[in-house]
């Protein structure tokens, strides 16, 4: 009797059965809750690769590729229009060199003159804003500019200097100095395009066309010249 009661009056202490745990993506059904538990993941930007900001490559690249390509198309139209009225190698050649000394401080003194005078406006700007210490080096410098044109000019004129001015025969020297002038043009300004993240071909095909352009005018106007007044283009 006793064991009976006892047993009617201490319920069973067993424990629960386990509850399944909640897998992803699995909902939760409670009478008061609907729960979804979904994976959570992070966007992370550590493996992207930095921008380039080609903004800042304007001024060499501007400087770099225009001193080049004014050489490369000054001298070899110089020595093309002189060719056009004189066939000999050696007219040619000196042509060549007294454009390319000339263009080299040309571009130098021209950069340098201009550059100074952005530094001079730059300068008293700071001097009105009292920052001067500040800013001081990040002026440009004249002379740095000014070495950097004439390398520039210098070797853009050498490719159709030393591509044709050493070939003796009229047609081939002439035929020499169109077609390296031609590649170089397509390739500065190809590098310029990559360097400053622009397209390529339509880069490379305006600086060829010019080129081509300035070296046909400066043929066919020495060409007329010499057939109006009678210069013998063989002698």
């Amino acid at each position: 009797m006793s064991s009976l009661m006892s047993s009617q009056i201490c319920p069973s202490l067993s424990p629960p059965p386990p509850q399944p745990q909640p897998q992803p993506n699995q909902s939760i059904t409670n009478p008061s809750i609907h729960l979804t538990i979904l994976p959570t993941t992070e966007p992370t930007h550590q493996d992207d690769p930095p921008s380039t900001d080609y903004s800042a490559r304007s001024q060499w690249l501007r400087a770099a590729v225009l001193g080049a390509n004014d050489g490369l198309v000054s001298v070899a139209s110089l020595m093309i229009g002189v060719g056009a009225v004189n066939q000999t190698a050696k007219a040619m050649l000196v042509s060549g060199l007294a454009g390319l000394i000339a263009g080299a401080f040309s571009m130098a003194i021209g950069e340098f003159v201009s550059v100074y005078a952005q530094y001079d406006i730059e300068l008293a700007q700071m001097k009105r804003e009292n920052d001067f210490e500040e800013k001081e080096k990040k002026l440009p410098s004249p002379a740095q500019a000014a070495g950097a044109s004439a390398l520039a000019f210098a070797l853009g004129a050498l490719l159709p200097l030393l591509a044709g001015g050493f070939i003796k025969p009229w047609g081939a020297r002439l035929g020499t100095v169109c077609g390296v002038s031609s590649l170089g043009l397509a390739g500065f300004g190809a590098v310029g395009a990559v360097l400053g993240g622009a397209n390529v071909a339509k880069s490379a095909t305006r600086v060829l066309v010019g080129g081509w352009v300035a070296m046909l005018v400066t043929y066919g106007v020495l060409r007329l010249f010499g057939l109006a007044f009678g210069m013998d283009a063989s002698a």
